[in-house]
């Protein structure tokens, strides 16, 4: 048997078989997603396991008498069918559930004597199973390696301070300002400014496209000068009236987000059809409570600055954590199991898939993802959170960090509010999926980081 048709499912003799558990957790639907059976030999051990040929007929009995009770063969009466008859008929069903009788305590009692922790799905690399002779299974698993944490503690990056500036709190400010602009037409007249806004309809052609549409808008408002406005239009539309026609070339640039125009030159005509200004509101107390419940501007501003400082402490938390992270990484080498890697990019991947989804993109399109491409471009964040998870897990052994059934608690409330799913209905089925095992794991492992960040100096 081949390793390839033992991970892939096409053999009785499966993973499953071996180890009791169906990894139902691991399986994915979406055309492209499977990945290849290569193992780290670097954490990587082989089973041996031999069933002595009177249990294998003891349990080929059992099996076979089992079905015999329930089997429904023409021309035979319910539990008077022949042994020889039932097990032709019923082959590869008892086959599988002889295995699943023999192998799967034998295989976790032997994984205990090795003294590892095992991880992901065992390869069976060869199995002898026929009735009045010995069942033979050789396999390989990975496990996760013992590694040393030594000097965790000394491990230190910068920790930038999160006390809010004045120039980030007018930024939000004027944000909330601008939120609140009104543009109204220029009466004015004058040729566009900076600042202006110009009311323009447009039509593009794209260079090398003859027979496709062409790029065009109306009553398209465009600011002279904006951040978000491609320089070429602030260019050809300044200095411009109202009513004039002119054209503009504009050269995209190759990393733009809309597909069709990235990299391309367009010829664009446009015609002005007004000018327009944006005008802001005095930022007072009128402004506060139309903002949102604020008392006066004393009060928003207060909000805002509480907004800001939270904002600022999230972003450097986890950007700190993160440089952390890699600086844990690097001090302490060890190798990592390929299992936990492809299962991390699985995981990656399901969640850009899912966000594919909340932008529209239907089933049709995700096949014709090149997931083997993809799969490749997550490879080494994937890695690198896995290491992460191991070293915080073995961190989290050294202080003694636990989690406790009231915040288990918390996070399970809060996941109930996000999926709109009851408490205990969402319980009994973390429950039964080990959800929340996997809960427990990743508050654990945050409470680490949150703990080694507390204690960088700054």
């Amino acid at each position: 048997m081949s390793s390839t048709e033992t991970l892939e499912g096409n053999q009785p003799e499966s993973a499953e078989a071996v180890t009791g558990h169906d990894h139902a957790d691991h399986e994915h639907n979406h055309e492209g997603h499977n990945h290849g059976p290569i193992l780290n030999p670097e954490c990587t051990r082989e089973l041996v396991i031999d069933v002595p040929a009177d249990e294998v007929a003891k349990a080929f009995g059992s099996v076979t008498a089992n079905y015999k009770k329930y089997a429904k063969i023409p021309g035979f009466r319910p539990g008077k069918t022949p042994d020889s008859v039932v097990r032709r008929r019923f082959a590869t069903e008892i086959r599988k559930e002889v295995i699943d009788t023999l192998l799967p305590e034998r295989f976790n009692q032997a994984v205990r004597e090795q003294g590892v922790r095992p991880v992901g799905q065992p390869q069976v690399m060869d199995l002898t199973l026929d009735e009045g002779t010995p069942l033979h299974v050789k396999a390989v698993f990975e496990y996760v390696p013992d590694f040393s944490i030594e000097g965790y503690q000394s491990v230190t990056v910068e920790k930038p301070s999160t006390e809010v500036t004045e120039e980030e709190f007018q930024q939000e400010i004027e944000r909330l300002r601008e939120s609140r602009g009104t543009i109204e037409p220029v009466e004015e007249d004058r040729p566009l400014a900076d600042g202006d806004w110009a009311q323009i309809t447009y039509k593009g052609q794209v260079e090398g496209e003859t027979d496709a549409a062409p790029v065009a808008g109306e009553d398209a408002l465009v600011e002279i000068g904006g951040k978000d406005t491609v320089e070429a239009f602030t260019t050809a539309l300044r200095g411009a009236k109202a009513g004039q026609e002119l054209k503009a070339e504009v050269i995209y640039p190759a990393e733009y987000s809309e597909p069709r125009l990235a990299g391309k030159t367009v010829t664009y005509e446009v015609e002005v059809k007004a000018i327009k200004k944006r005008t802001l509101p005095e930022l007072n107390d009128d402004f506060a409570k139309e903002v949102g419940n604020y008392e006066n501007y004393a009060d928003l501003e207060k909000r805002v600055r509480e907004y800001v400082a939270n904002r600022k402490k999230r972003s450097i938390e986890g950007e700190t954590k993160d440089k952390l992270f890699a600086a844990l990484i690097e001090k302490f080498s060890f190798p990592v199991p390929e299992s936990l890697v492809q299962e991390q990019i699985d995981t990656r991947l399901e969640r850009g898939l899912r966000a594919l989804a909340a932008q529209g993109m239907n089933p049709e399109q995700m096949r014709k993802l090149d997931f083997a491409r993809l799969r490749g471009a997550q490879r080494d964040s994937a890695l690198g959170e896995v290491k992460t998870s191991l070293i915080l897990d073995r961190i989290a052994n050294e202080e003694n960090l636990t989690v406790s059934d009231e915040e288990m608690d918390q996070e399970i409330q809060l996941a109930a509010m996000q999926s709109g799913e009851p408490v205990d209905t969402l319980k009994v089925r973390l429950t039964q999926d080990g959800g929340l095992a996997r809960i427990r794991e990743q508050l654990r492992r945050e409470k680490t980081a949150s703990l080694l960040y507390e204690r960088l100096p700054g």
